[in-house]
């Protein structure tokens, strides 16, 4: 049986009834572009009235997540918000020295082509031109690796010799994160003409906000996931509230939590920001973002690299079933297949061939998540996609085979949006507003023949008198 895609009665039987009377939580799971099919999604909810408790993410889900928690979803659908085109597009490219070190490298093996094959090239160039050319390459490609060097950070950590930081990870992640943090900035300081602060003061001011505005309507409780490369394990960033958060924070058998839980109503409020941005880089093809810890934290001052899992959904159903949520609804852009005759022609490009792999190892950890989930919930939803041709790092749209025509960001919000209502507000919600409808009109026609019975006994007993 397939669990990863259980829309309208098929969620029900299998999980239960929806009831909006239960803690509720909204997981976010993916990567990269697949934050647009989050929008729609979080749009039509936000449209259907759909009460929230716990707002959870990681990867994108985790910006997605810390936008909505302070009321902010509208800036990730609206005209000028994230996921349209123009602020899209810019997102997750290739680093500037990574293009830069590719032309070089293309000059060089022209030059030495058109030195060694001139029949080929149609031009005649001696070998002592050649080997001042190639000099000149090469003394270019060590001006930009020093210059590289002397703008980058000053730790080790962030990239260790001069040469990884221009063959290291090809894609860059900052304009993600900027994009992001800078919507949250904005939707803090509202009109005021004031400076960003830097990131630890806009965390605190961030965390700040959702503790003083918890359990009013727009401000759901929040909890973000991430991953610490160099403690190994992963780092929860939660604002949870009573009476949940003593148990939620309690240790747990074998674990530290102190280690591992950065309590934004605490002393670790100042990290709400740092979880969103390692939750916005993707492993591997980013490099690591690197966050301090405060001298006084459990981990003493250290600056760790931290960046998104692929299969961090497990551990977020397990931190929002720890929230006290008895029922989650879990949003992924990935489509599954369903049987065979589903192959495409794989693209040649790097960025896409990595998508790939991220997209695999989030539908396995998906599917492993949602089967230990009916151990946790009572009640599990899923929206997701039947078919989503746009990858992770497809943030200019891409082209879909099936269709033969080419697929925007903006599509995909518009198909998430129809999912939510398709697949969980008509059947689930729908169904269980007609459920308590019916319950009641029972309660009321019960009510109504009690009166009915007491007043023919009442009468029955004037008779006798």
């Amino acid at each position: 049986m397939n669990t990863n895609r259980r829309p309208g009665a098929e969620q029900r039987e299998r999980f239960g009834s929806y009831s909006p009377q239960r803690r509720t939580a909204l997981a976010l799971c993916g990567t990269g572009a697949h934050g647009a099919y989050h929008a729609g999604v979080l749009r039509a909810l936000q449209e259907a009235g759909v009460k929230v408790d716990v707002l959870a993410g990681h990867g994108v889900g985790a910006a997605s997540a810390a936008l909505t928690a302070i009321d902010g979803a509208a800036r990730l659908w609206e005209a000028n918000g994230v996921w349209q085109k123009e602020r899209a597009g810019l997102l997750y490219g290739w680093k500037s020295s990574a293009r830069i070190l590719a032309w070089l490298c293309a000059a060089l093996l022209l030059v030495i082509a058109a030195a060694v094959l001139p029949p080929l090239f149609g031009i005649t160039l001696s070998l002592g031109v050649a080997a001042v050319l190639v000099v000149l390459v090469l003394a270019a490609a060590g001006t930009i690796a020093a210059l590289v060097q002397r703008s980058g950070s000053t730790l080790r950590r962030a990239g260790g010799e001069w040469w990884w930081r221009i063959v290291g990870a090809p894609v860059d992640a900052e304009a993600a994160r900027a994009l992001f943090i800078n919507q949250i900035w904005e939707l803090i300081r509202g009109a005021a003409p004031i400076p960003q602060p830097s990131r630890t003061a806009l965390g605190r001011r961030f965390s700040e906000v959702l503790v003083e505005n918890a359990g009013q309507p727009g401000f759901p409780e929040l909890v973000l996931v991430a991953t610490d490369l160099d403690a190994r394990r992963d780092v929860v960033a939660a604002l949870v509230s009573e009476p949940y958060r003593a148990d939620f924070l309690a240790p747990r058998p074998g674990r530290d939590r102190r280690s591992e839980v950065l309590d934004l109503s605490g002393v670790e409020r100042d990290h709400a920001l740092d979880l969103v941005a390692a939750a916005l880089t993707p492993p591997v093809v980013c490099d690591p973002e690197l966050v301090t810890f405060a001298a006084n934290s459990f981990w003493r001052g250290e600056t760790h690299r931290m960046c998104d899992r692929p299969g961090a959904v497990n551990r977020l159903l397990e931190e929002v079933a720890a929230a006290g949520a008895t029922q989650v609804i879990v949003v992924s852009a990935i489509a599954s297949v369903t049987g065979p005759h589903q192959l495409r022609v794989p693209r040649l490009d790097l960025r896409s061939r990595l998508g790939d792999f991220q997209v695999a190892a989030e539908a396995a950890a998906l599917r492993d998540a949602l089967e230990m989930a009916r151990l946790r919930f009572d009640s599990v939803y899923v929206i997701c996609p039947d078919h989503n041709a746009v990858g992770p790092f497809d943030v200019g749209g891409a082209y879909d085979e099936a269709s033969d025509r080419r697929q925007e960001l903006t599509e995909l919000m518009e198909r998430a949006y129809e999912d939510a209502y398709r697949q969980f507000i008509e059947p689930v919600v729908g169904a269980s507003g007609e459920q308590l409808a019916r319950a009641q009109a029972g309660a009321a026609g019960r009510h109504h023949a009690d009166r009915l019975f007491d007043d023919a006994d009442s009468a029955a007993v004037r008779d006798l008198n």
